[in-house]
């Protein structure tokens, strides 16, 4: 269902923060491979487990729609969402056309805050690279995704930022899917060397290394799919 079509559950404040952390629960399990592609997500299943309202469970899984890992279908409910080999192809493409000119953008805007941003940013992914292991694995998922915002978040376009916010989630999806070395394939190492790009000023090197990166990212692509626990179980209630 397209997200402009649906219609977002009304709720206060302290509902909304429920939902929010609901979702994040539901993210990390899916990213994580805890969830398995094509999973069942029940409003009334999720608002038990969260004993919460449907309204709130709805809100969240709406949450989880816009970023496309779940998949909403009327009259049948959400689903973890299913990206097929070429819809990962598609999120590869479209980083593509798009981050190899918020690289030369950034490259023209960084202040020496940001590139301090940036090294606590790598220091910490980088020791999710050492701990290894499954929560590990999913904190530098999302360190490795969260260089890439930031960057986004440099090059001062609120509308690309929004794109790179979408296309960020769908990769971490199809990286945790498809990945074969069994860690994130956003390599520690390719950041670091953008950043020094991006430091010295050199808009062309760090462009032609984003898009190498990138071409990096997809070729560790196996574009299996892992089968997985149900919800219950993958939540650990």
């Amino acid at each position: 269902m397209n997200i402009a079509d649906q219609t977002f559950p009304a709720i206060d404040g302290a509902n909304e923060d429920r939902a929010q952390a609901i979702r994040d629960q539901l993210r990390d399990a899916i990213v994580d491979r805890r969830l398995a592609p094509g999973t069942k997500l029940s409003e009334g299943e999720v608002g038990t487990l969260f004993d919460v309202s449907r309204t709130v469970a709805r809100a969240a899984l709406q949450m989880l729609s816009f970023e496309g890992l779940v998949r909403t279908e009327r009259n049948r409910g959400a689903f973890v969402a299913n990206p097929s080999p070429e819809e990962a192809r598609q999120v590869f493409a479209s980083r593509r056309l798009i981050e190899p000119g918020i690289a030369i953008a950034a490259a023209g805007r960084m202040t020496p805050a940001d590139v301090a941003a940036f090294k606590t940013q790598l220091e910490e992914e980088g020791r999710f690279i050492a701990e290894r292991g499954p929560t590990a694995r999913r904190s530098e998922i999302k360190a490795s995704g969260d260089f890439h915002l930031l960057l986004a978040a440099v090059a001062g376009n609120v509308i690309l930022q929004r794109f790179m916010e979408e296309l960020v989630a769908r990769s971490s999806l199809v990286i945790a899917l498809y990945g074969r070395s069994g860690i994130s394939s956003c390599g520690h190492n390719e950041h670091m060397q953008i950043l020094e790009a991006l430091e010295a000023g050199n808009a062309e090197r760090a462009s032609a290394l984003m898009l190498h990166h990138i071409d990096h990212i997809e070729a560790d692509l196996d574009l299996r799919v892992r089968s997985g626990p149900a919800l219950r179980q993958a939540l650990e209630f």
